[in-house]
């Protein structure tokens, strides 16, 4: 990362949960005015026709994709420059007309740091303000700064680093923060004057600390729900809460998103996951008190700690069972049905000493489709179990998560409208046992916390209980617009439907930047014009599953 050109960029690993798999709508997204603006995003919208019709219709702003996360860039470009607007024409009434004021009116759509720091802030607030759903992000303004945020309820993961100049963490850093000296955990500090502060510092934006840890900088803190990072070209750090709810993380990303070692909002994934194998066992136990259970085996990987912890509890040996091709990618993301199907028997395959004769309890994180458990369960057997046995780390998935997870249809929902016995005999296994949602939360809730005081006490479990924390009546016709959009079918329908703009899932052809109703440049623009190093810098390489920014 340190030899591509530039000191500001952002990065995004792609998993499409809006709008489609076009190459069109990968990000980061672009539109140049005012200054030049990027967007990375991982989340998604729940008023995305209310807020296309008010870009368009109210603003005047061409949208070129069905992309949310082109509503979130032009949104806060027309607010950004809105605020601009408004403050120039403050600057000059109260000019009074005379020369040097008049010349340093014009030159306020910038200003200083702390200025454009409160544009920002004014801009970001109107937009959580519009915004509904679960989002985080990063906006690269050119010539300004890195902007990050964090929806008002937290439902997405967001956390920032900081390291000085020269890559090093050691011995403590002091940042400056709206003004205010802080050390690298957050802390206050008072220095006896300003060059105690370390002037020269590299901040980085990531959506999971493991990311944080591999480029060597030191975790600062999650963003907090409705907060907005602004990291200016000088490195000061500006921090502002625009627009705060309760704070309530999707609890799917403790269980199957995150990596083990990363920490989200100060609790270690790692943790909870043992926990969750804790609480599964005594599930199974209270169920079937009485189980001839030999060995217990996970589904690799996210289920592994689950399961360790689970055969400890159950007193059972925990065995390695399947192992994992490690070139292919995870089948609960994969686009298609049929893609899920094929991909498992060439994501896993068994060590069937482990099986033969055998009554064997497999552990996953969750049954989401159904797909990956039928055909886990039949591998099993045809490896020589005796019984198959089931559980998952996490309760039944009833309803769909319209927060950025893949689950548009509650009909694609293996636990739609079927009681465990049912669903045992669907996947084709002896029994099934799920974790229990209260457990669940538990699991979390109990783990240790790690930072200065401890603020979470509730989560987004839709997907669990139907409920949506920011508030909406999410009825039929909102789930049926994303059927529309997501479903199988519809995605073969737009990658045929490949053109010359490249609105397919293929590369698009080499062509010149192409101009918008409004003259701002389209997110189809060509990538291969070289930038100038006092330009925003070549992308950062993604390190985390999500969107990933750094300011140097």
């Amino acid at each position: 990362m340190m030899e591509l050109r530039g000191n500001v960029g952002i990065g995004h690993c792609r998993y499409p949960t809006a709008g489609s798999s076009s190459c069109a709508e990968a990000q980061p997204l672009y539109t140049n005015y005012p200054h030049g603006i990027c967007v990375a995003h991982n989340g998604n919208l729940t008023n995305t026709r209310e807020l296309s019709s008010h870009v368009r219709e109210n603003i005047g702003r061409h949208v070129n994709t069905e992309s949310d996360s082109e509503l979130l860039l032009n949104l806060f470009a027309e607010h950004l420059m809105e605020e601009q607007r408004a403050k120039s024409h403050k600057n000059k009434e109260n000019a009074n007309g005379s020369a040097a004021s008049s010349a340093a009116s014009t030159s306020s759509a910038t200003g200083s740091s702390a200025e454009m720091a409160e544009t920002i802030f004014a801009a970001m607030t109107r937009v959580m303000q519009q915004c509904r759903g679960g989002y985080a992000g990063l906006y690269l303004i050119n010539g300004v700064g890195l902007v990050g945020f964090r929806d008002p309820n937290g439902i997405r993961p967001l956390v920032f680093g900081c390291r000085r100049a020269d890559g090093s963490t050691e011995g403590g850093i002091t940042m400056n923060v709206n003004g205010s000296h802080f050390n690298e955990h957050g802390i206050p500090q008072s220095p006896t004057d300003m060059d105690s502060a370390d002037k020269t510092l590299d901040f980085v934006f990531c959506s999971e600390s493991v990311a944080i840890d591999t480029l060597g900088f030191q975790l600062v803190r999650d963003v907090k729900q409705g907060e907005a990072i602004f990291i200016d070209l000088d490195g000061n750090c500006h921090t502002r809460v625009c627009h705060q709810q309760t704070l309530s993380p999707c609890i799917f990303e403790y269980v199957y998103f995150a990596r083990p070692d990363s920490i989200i909002d100060g609790i270690s994934v790692y943790e909870t996951r043992l926990k969750m194998g804790e609480k599964l066992a005594e599930r199974i136990l209270k169920k079937y008190p009485e189980h001839d259970i030999d060995v217990v085996i996970p589904i690799p990987d996210t289920s592994r700690t689950s399961a360790l912890q689970a055969a400890y509890r159950l007193n059972r040996p925990f065995r390695e069972g399947f192992i994992k091709n490690r070139y292919i990618a995870r089948t609960f993301i994969m686009p298609g049905q049929e893609t899920r199907k094929k991909s498992v028997r060439l994501k896993l395959n068994t060590i069937k000493s482990e099986f033969m004769g055998k009554n064997v309890l497999l552990v996953d994180d969750s049954i989401v489709r159904g797909t990956t458990a039928h055909e886990i369960v039949q591998m099993a057997r045809d490896a020589g179990a005796k019984n198959v046995y089931f559980s998952s780390a996490a309760p039944p998935i009833r309803y769909p998560n319209i927060y950025g997870i893949d689950i548009p249809t509650r009909k694609e929902l293996i636990a739609y409208e079927c009681e465990e016995e049912e669903i045992a005999a669907k996947i084709g296994c002896n029994w099934v046992v799920y974790q229990d949602l209260t457990d669940l939360e538990n699991s979390i809730l109990e783990s240790s916390f790690i930072g200065p005081d401890k603020k979470m006490t509730q989560f987004d479990t839709s997907c669990f209980s139907g409920k949506y924390v920011t508030g909406e009546k999410i009825g039929d016709a909102y789930f049926s617009h994303l059927h529309e959009q997501r479903n199988d079918k519809a995605q073969q329908q737009r990658r045929k439907r490949g053109n010359e703009n490249g609105k397919d899932d293929s590369p698009a052809p080499k062509r010149a930047p192409v101009q918008s109703n409004d003259g701002c440049e389209s997110v189809a623009n060509d990538k291969s014009t070289p930038l100038k190093p006092e330009q925003f810098a070549a992308p950062c390489e993604p390190l985390s599953n999500k969107p990933t920014g750094v300011a140097r």
